[in-house]
């Protein structure tokens, strides 16, 4: 289905943050702490995959709607998540203006959807249907397992990078000879180094996602075309009603359609979400070669 090979490059990316970890084990102590930080990282990456729909619902203040609330919503997610044979998620709404939706949960049996607002507003409901479509197949495409790896590990790297800074500051881990002590001055470049090439590698993979789900949500709803516009408004929006970049939203907004910040609070190399500009355009060259699959 994808033309692009952004499952291999997913692949590669998450094989690289989780080799970096325990690079980072391997600096310390000689190596022999690996193990712990290897075990650390899963330990992690579980609970962050298990609590993920909590983090980000609670992050945008989202509550539960019924279907007298949210008909149109929940008329396109049965007929979208019925098309796709997948279990139909729960429905949420963030009390913000800021356009925006995201899909949440760590399997299609314990999923969840939320638009904001400002996004239900914004969009006709082809356009809607167009950004559900795409959250639907992040769900599908188990895409949140995928990203709490990612956010889980570079969390850990972080973490370890800042010991890694206190200790070699102070002439490294106490105990044994000095041979068995790591270099102070190997230990600061990765403590400054390590957080630096987790945080690429985690923005390289969200991106990664996001182009598939474009492209899978896309041959769900029929209509790249409707994604395409609703990823203009959004842009327009966003920009008239960004979200502030605290440090919950954050860790939530590589879950959302379009990233939620200022374009200026966020450089390219850091971006959870590939430029507008080329999803649309490869939306429109789906569409030129769409013939109804």
């Amino acid at each position: 289905m994808h033309k692009h090979f952004n499952g291999l490059k997913t692949a590669a990316l998450l094989g690289g943050i989780f080799g970096l970890l325990l690079v980072i084990g391997a600096v310390v102590a000689g190596g022999r702490y690996i193990w712990l930080f290897a075990l650390f990282g899963v330990g992690m990456t579980a609970w962050g995959y298990w609590n993920s729909d909590k983090i980000a619902i609670k992050a945008m203040h989202a509550y539960p709607v019924s279907e007298a609330q949210a008909p149109a919503m929940y008329r396109i997610v049965r007929e979208l998540s019925t098309k796709a044979g997948k279990p139909m998620p729960r429905l949420y709404v963030s009390p913000t203006q800021a356009p925006n939706a995201f899909a949440t949960g760590r399997n299609p049996e314990h999923a969840a959807v939320c638009a904001t607002e400002g996004i239900l507003g914004l969009l006709d409901e082809r356009e809607l249907r167009g950004v559900l479509g795409h959250e639907l197949m992040h769900v599908y495409n188990r895409d949140i397992l995928t990203s709490s790896v990612a956010a889980a590990i570079a969390g850990v790297i972080t973490s370890v990078a800042h010991m890694l800074m206190w200790f070699g500051m102070f002439g490294g881990f106490g105990g044994g000879s000095d041979d068995d002590r790591p270099n102070p001055i190997a230990m600061l470049a990765m403590a400054l180094l390590a957080p630096l090439a987790a945080t690429l590698i985690q923005m390289a993979i969200s991106r990664t996602r996001e182009y598939d789900a474009d492209e899978d949500g896309s041959t769900l709803t029929g209509d790249p075309l409707a994604l395409a516009s609703a990823l203009r408004k959004l842009e327009q929006g966003i920009a008239r009603a960004p979200l502030a970049p605290t440090p919950a939203l954050q860790n939530a907004s590589h879950m959302m359609i379009a990233n939620p910040f200022r374009a200026q609070d966020v450089s390219k190399l850091f971006s959870t979400h590939p430029p507008t500009a080329e999803r649309i355009a490869r939306l429109e060259e789906m569409a030129t070669g769409y013939r109804g699959y």
